[in-house]
């Protein structure tokens, strides 16, 4: 039986964290692992159909309108054919994967999170956004694939060909690992050490400033992202 995980991608009507946000496009592609290639002909693509109106702001980043969607099924009449596909997979992967995990049914497959893991392997590149990877990258993705942006059958092609460059780095048993903790950061894009679009590391701020790392673990409000790359830093400076 041939290993495969089956790479995500949503758009959607709004974050996790907005008032009941649905599904309105679900998007797949497999990866053999054995060959490390694409699986085209398993390449799954269908638009969602809410139950309530598509905000503008989210309009604007996928340009899906109510009309395009009026006649499409539910989300949750396509969860077990995003599933089932050619053969289940082993790993599911996404980009910032806690964004799909949040709408996808519990199928108790591990996740691998491309971005997290490209944070670990490259953490100097320029960003690390899909997109922004594909080209720093040279990925060698089909344009016309590959378009447009912020669809979710295009974006989830550019990530399985992130995940395949991943894998000469990375076995998904070490991605999955690192896809358990919050992302861990290199540069403080923020407060007192972000000046003149000059970044200090956290890992020098561990030298020359831990009690303003300590002041991020212990009290501020800041994300799990940045307490967390706070706490590594300062437990490594310490060892």
């Amino acid at each position: 039986m041939t290993a495969l995980a089956r790479v995500i991608d949503y758009e959607t009507t709004g974050l996790p964290e907005d008032a009941d946000p649905e599904v309105i496009e679900m998007g797949s592609y497999d990866v053999n692992l054995t060959s490390r290639l694409l699986v085209h002909q398993s390449a799954f693509q269908s638009l969602c159909r809410p139950r309530g109106p598509i905000p503008p702001q989210t309009k604007a980043v996928h340009h899906i309108w109510e009309e395009d969607v009026r006649h499409a099924p539910p989300a949750r009449d396509l969860w077990d054919r995003l599933l089932a596909g050619n053969g289940t997979p082993t790993w599911l992967v996404a980009h910032n994967a806690k964004f799909e995990m949040h709408f996808t049914p519990p199928w108790g497959i591990p996740w691998i999170d491309t971005y997290k893991v490209a944070r670990i392997v490259w953490p100097d590149a320029p960003t690390h956004s899909n997109q922004g990877l594909r080209y720093w990258l040279e990925l060698p993705c089909d344009r016309k694939l590959s378009e447009p942006p912020h669809r979710a059958l295009p974006d989830a092609y550019v990530t399985a060909h992130l995940f395949v460059r991943l894998l000469d780095h990375k076995t998904p048993e070490e991605m999955a690992k690192i896809s358990e903790y919050p992302a861990l950061l290199r540069a403080m894009k923020f407060g007192k050490y972000r000046r003149n679009g000059v970044n200090m590391t956290f890992e020098q701020c561990a030298k020359d400033d831990p009690s303003y790392l300590e002041w991020i673990r212990d009290t501020s409000d800041m994300d799990e992202d940045t307490k967390f790359s706070a706490r590594y830093w300062l437990q490594k400076r310490a060892k």
